[in-house]
């Protein structure tokens, strides 16, 4: 599996942070991915330009606290990049960094934290000797599922991209994925506009781009793979 030069350097901003100290783990697609990697998995994914995480503390942290932190680890791991919080976390809302370059000021990429949420288990993962701390597979997959079984599937194609590539590697208890839903705090929907309309589900899927010449597999294949992969938790009447 390919890294692009903007990973790499995403995983050294996760590796520097979880060297700091910081009371954060990572999620999200970097994670997934480094997931596949362990599992084996070859093909080439999709690319992201960005990278999310909890941050867990006693406290409820200032956006000026957490951007000082995180700015302070990548100068200990001489990582050349200006950090800069544009949106508060919230009630629902996380906090949003811009990571930059200092002299020409271009974003690289950014970073989505959520802050204080209910705990997810994690592990230490480990691409190409980068080390960090990472939410398992099994809460990703509850968060995904979450998202397609309501009406933000339109808006979060990716999450059935992403179910897409871990129903290749990983086959899981469906019954421990539902109660990670609950455990997070989140709820299923009626799956209706997955299962009752995809032909508007096709089409936000043709518009989701993937960067470089990594290979968009068939929306039918995509969607006729997941719907078999989470089967046992969809709707009695919906085969």
């Amino acid at each position: 599996m390919k890294i692009s030069a903007e990973e790499r350097l995403m995983y050294n901003v996760m590796k520097a942070i979880y060297e700091s100290g910081i009371p954060i783990s990572f999620k999200g697609s970097m994670v997934l991915k480094a997931c596949l990697m362990e599992a084996g998995f070859t093909d080439d994914t999709r690319h992201t330009v960005d990278i999310d995480a909890n941050w867990y503390s006693d406290e409820w942290p200032s956006g000026e606290q957490m951007a000082e932190s995180i700015q302070k680890a990548l100068r200990n791991s001489s990582i050349d990049l200006n950090v800069k919080l544009y949106r508060m976390y919230g009630e629902g809302r996380s906090a949003g960094f811009e990571l930059s370059e200092p002299s020409s000021g271009e974003i690289l990429f950014t970073m989505d934290i959520d802050v204080n949420r209910p705990a997810v288990e994690t592990k230490i993962y480990e691409v190409e000797e980068i080390r960090f701390r990472g939410s398992a597979l099994l809460p990703m997959l509850a968060d995904k599922l979450s998202v397609i079984s309501g009406d933000k599937v339109f808006r979060r194609v990716k999450d059935l991209i992403d179910l897409y590539y871990a129903a290749q590697v990983y086959t899981p208890d469906w019954r421990k994925v539902l109660q990670a839903v609950k455990g997070n705090g989140r709820s299923l929907g009626s799956f209706d506009g997955f299962l009752n309309k995809p032909d508007e589900l096709r089409h936000a899927y043709n518009k989701f781009r993937f960067d470089g010449d990594v290979s968009k597999p068939a929306f039918e294949d995509v969607y006729q793979t997941v719907r078999e992969y989470i089967s046992e938790t969809l709707p009695v009447n919906s085969d």
